[in-house]
């Protein structure tokens, strides 16, 4: 089972320049990488081609990526499935979806956290998304790949760091006429529509919506409790009337 996105597209305009960023471009280059030298790709020839082809997918997305049925049976290349699907993507448009999303608001996190604790939530938030999915899903024989889980931590994260930062979202419903709204109205839309997506997803291939909203609940929750503490400065007080003492 993948985890795909939906078709809204955003651009964070936050700050008046691009952060450097080289984890959040070193993490799109390796899911790139991956992609293109596995047999999702179809690039590469030695996969062969038609139902071969087919099978060599099968096989690999059920070797890297979360099975839920098999995640628990605590063998060692079961408890590294959580990490290596996040690197694992099942499709072109899968890979382009979640490599944009977080070029897009990996780049603003990752400044504001630092590149060493950033690196550290979006595996350790990624991983536990899709153990998430796998325990609210335990008899599933599917597998989970895609790094939409820690990506939806990003952007859980992007949310409670830059609430008023200005998105650019392209909505279908409204023709795909680009629209700036602040981050605080973007993000948490796209959460509902996840939840709602989750409520009526069923058993068999598709959209992992339980992770993204596990994995967006965890970038919330992590960013509110490292960096919501915040200095309090006393305001001056008001200069009294002419001709009266301050007290």
């Amino acid at each position: 089972m993948t985890s795909n996105w939906s078709t809204t597209v955003g651009r964070a305009a936050g700050l008046a320049r691009r952060p450097s960023a080289p984890v959040t471009h070193g993490l799109i280059a390796l899911c790139c990488l991956t992609f293109a030298i596995s047999p999702a790709s179809g690039l590469n020839p030695g996969y062969g081609s038609g139902e071969t082809l087919l099978a060599a997918q099968q096989e690999y997305f059920h070797h890297w990526g979360v099975v839920p049925a098999q995640l628990f049976d605590w063998s060692p290349r079961g408890a590294l499935t959580p990490a290596t699907a996040l690197f694992v993507h099942g499709s072109w448009v899968h890979l382009l979806g979640n490599m944009l999303f977080l070029y897009v608001f990996g780049a603003m996190t990752e400044e504001r956290m630092g590149r060493l604790r950033f690196t550290l939530f979006y595996l350790c938030s990624g991983a536990l998304a899709l153990l998430g999915y796998a325990v609210a899903n335990a008899s599933s024989q599917q597998s989970l790949v895609g790094a939409s889980g820690a990506i939806s931590a990003v952007l859980g994260a992007f949310l409670f760091l830059f609430p008023r930062a200005r998105v650019t979202s392209l909505l279908p419903f409204l023709f795909f006429l680009p629209l700036r709204f602040p981050a605080w109205l973007v993000l948490p839309f796209w959460a509902a529509l996840q939840w709602l997506a989750a409520g009526r997803a069923t058993e068999g291939p598709g959209v992992a919506y339980l992770a993204h909203l596990v994995g967006f609940g965890l970038g919330f929750l992590y960013a509110w409790v490292a960096f919501g503490r915040t200095t309090r400065v006393r305001a001056a007080p008001a200069p009294a009337p002419e001709g009266e003492n301050q007290p």
